[in-house]
């Protein structure tokens, strides 16, 4: 899979009438949906079609848009709702020294107007409003906080939203939401989709819960064959990824290093969107149940059958009563497990994967019990050569923000990785000219600059919707070698134009 994309803009500015035109867009692109289309995520003033482009071309999936363009269906209206908020944001008072009101204006100012949910993104259920009266319109942070807490009300440029979970953030925190806007369990999972209206009700009330995870390991799998024992760092069951899904803000996610998880998914002989173990620098034990056939494939950690090495990315078998662990082996980061017949998991979206930051699955913990979802033979033995792991630059291509200032910064030192996740690198280095723009999707492999310059590559579990300069982005091809990186090492960018 080669995910590619494009926007299509529909205004300069917040503009209402634009934005129901983009969703009634959006609504018929879903009900006719071309295959090889993996996402549609509406920002404030554009649309981003995502494709992959080894199924289908980028002049395919612009003549579907075009021939739905003049017949639009008409929207439902929406809905109007009250949010009780109790202000007692952290930074309210810094909010009213900047612009000169006093906390009660601020407060008065911002639950005044009835705002439009114009997307939902960032992380799900997160909802994008405005306009925000012009007195309290401020810059974002320039360094966005490490961690907002779930139901914080913010305020940042022309808009305002709600954090439904704890994650990074850069607008200005002003106060609490006493309902949930997301819940993964509930029968409505997102409290406010694009085109509500909401007016903010300032009130006392307790903090809601942090909403529930979502299960998706089956509590007791029908076709058993491993126990954990001891769980690694962090293992994840992951597939191909979450699509169609973004422009509720879930996550895409999927497997960091696709090219390794397919190859052990052909190894067993699975289909490519076969569940299977994504590891994090040191592996699990795990025991075996019943006989099966597995695979790994990837770097960080050697598998140990019994203790002894299993060289390279091969398939092999355990019989009952047999152990699996992984050694550390210092070089790379994340490694895959396969089984024949594919991991038994339920879905969420459509998707196995795990989604940490969503709240959809969890990683694995002692005593889990591990199911097939289809037992079925499969031959020991196949192999293949991985390459090894080594210093090598990174292709960039342009971004949505693309200027050749940012894109020669970028190019012509090294950076080192500060630290990583799911979500996305933060590298050190050169700085490099960024800043603010109207919040719009964030392309998978972006590189995102914040206004002190410092660059950070988007990943699978990034957040659906940002609102920071991308001037470039990693070609696909490349994606799966960071997915190896580990901090303190360093990476070389080079342009390229394909």
């Amino acid at each position: 899979m080669t995910l590619s994309g494009f926007y299509l803009p529909f205004a300069e500015a917040l503009d209402p009438q634009a934005s129901v035109q983009m969703h009634r867009l959006v609504q018929a692109l879903v009900a006719d949906l071309l295959p090889g289309v993996t996402d549609l995520v509406p920002g404030y003033v554009n649309l981003y079609i995502e494709y992959d482009a080894e199924k289908v071309f980028r002049a395919r999936v612009e003549r579907w848009v075009e021939r739905h363009l003049p017949r639009l269906p008409t929207l439902p209206q929406g809905r109007e709702v009250e949010m009780p908020v109790r202000y007692d944001g952290p930074d309210l008072p810094w909010v009213a020294q900047e612009t000169g009101l006093s906390v009660e204006e601020v407060v008065r100012l911002h639950s005044e107007p009835l705002y439009r949910v114009f997307a939902t993104g960032f992380t799900p259920g997160f909802p994008f409003m405005g306009p925000l009266p012009e007195r309290l319109r401020l810059p974002r942070r320039s360094t966005p906080r490490p961690l907002v807490p779930a139901h914080a009300v913010a305020i940042a440029g022309n808009q305002t939203g709600i954090y439904p979970l704890p994650s990074p953030g850069g607008w200005h925190l002003i106060g609490t939401a006493l309902t949930q806007v997301y819940n993964p369990l509930r029968e409505r999972v997102f409290l406010l989709e694009a085109g509500d209206q909401v007016r903010f009700v300032p009130t006392q009330g307790p903090t809601p819960e942090a909403p529930p995870v979502r299960p998706l390991l089956p509590g007791e799998p029908q076709h058993p064959v491993f126990r954990v024992e001891e769980p690694g760092l962090l293992d994840l069951v992951m597939d191909e990824g979450r699509r169609m899904a973004g422009r509720f803000g879930l996550a895409a996610s999927g497997a960091l290093d696709a090219r390794s998880a397919g190859l052990a998914n052909r190894l067993v002989g699975n289909p490519a969107q076969a569940p299977l173990l994504e590891f994090t620098l040191r592996g699990p034990v795990l025991s075996a149940l019943e006989p099966v056939v597995v695979a790994f494939a990837g770097y960080g950690m050697l598998p140990l059958l019994n203790g002894e090495p299993v060289m390279g990315a091969q398939s092999f078998a355990l019989r009952k009563g047999d152990v699996l662990s992984f050694r550390p082996t210092g070089e790379g980061v994340r490694g895959y497990l396969a089984l024949a017949g594919g991991l038994e998991s339920e879905r969420f979206w459509g998707s196995a994967s795990t989604d940490l930051k969503g709240l959809v699955g969890r990683a694995l913990q002692a005593g889990d019990v591990l199911g097939v979802a289809e037992p079925r033979g499969a031959r020991a033995g196949f192999s293949f050569a991985q390459p090894p792991l080594r210093p090598r630059r990174i292709r960039l291509l342009p971004g949505p923000q693309y200027s050749p200032g940012a894109m020669r910064a970028l190019c012509a030192a090294p950076y080192e990785l500060a630290s990583g996740d799911r979500m996305g690198l933060r590298l050190q280095g050169l700085a490099v000219p960024g800043g603010e723009l109207i919040s719009e999707a964030t392309p998978l492999g972006a590189v995102q600059m914040t206004p002190e310059g410092q660059p950070i590559v988007l990943l699978n579990d990034r957040g659906r919707i940002g609102g920071y300069t991308k001037p470039a982005r990693v070609h696909p091809a490349d994606l799966p070698w960071l997915a190896q990186l580990r901090p303190g090492q360093k990476v070389w960018f080079v342009a390229s134009v394909t």
